[in-house]
């Protein structure tokens, strides 16, 4: 995560209104014309996001998470927005998204192939990296 200066330093961050914590600080923000609570944390193992615009209706997009991604973590850093069983579902603001990092490890995040085309990147590079990646597992499927 960046630190509390950086983030508090973005543009996109209310400056009044902010509340501090010793593991966090809430406030509001702005993205996209769209105002928004957050709260950022950084206690128990983990860094945590979460963001709620302050219209009901309004759910933040992906490109709206790409943004506050952006101005609380550092571009080599990544983040996960967590899906877990049912019976761990906890749902108390229908429009709130979270964002998470682990401190104790880093994330396994699936290779790049398995989601779809970098920059520059052809069938025929993709077609190198699965071979590769199978003959790395012993699997040559």
């Amino acid at each position: 995560m960046k630190t509390l200066n950086e983030i508090l330093d973005n543009k996109h961050i209310y400056s009044d209104g902010l509340n501090f914590a010793d593991d966090g600080v809430m406030g509001y923000l702005n993205i996209e014309r769209v105002d928004m609570s957050f709260v950022a944390s950084w206690g128990g193992g983990w860094e945590h996001i979460s963001v709620s615009p302050l219209k009901q209706r309004v759910v933040p997009s992906w490109d709206m998470m790409c943004k506050v991604k952006d101005i609380f973590f550092n571009d080599d850093e990544a983040v996960i927005q967590i899906h877990p069983p049912k019976k761990n579902y906890v749902n108390n603001r229908s429009n709130c998204l979270h964002l998470w990092r682990p401190l104790d490890y880093e994330l396994i995040l699936p290779p790049s192939f398995m989601v779809g085309l970098t920059d520059g990147q052809s069938i025929e590079d993709i077609k190198k990296e699965v071979i590769k990646y199978y003959e790395e597992r012993g699997n040559e499927e």
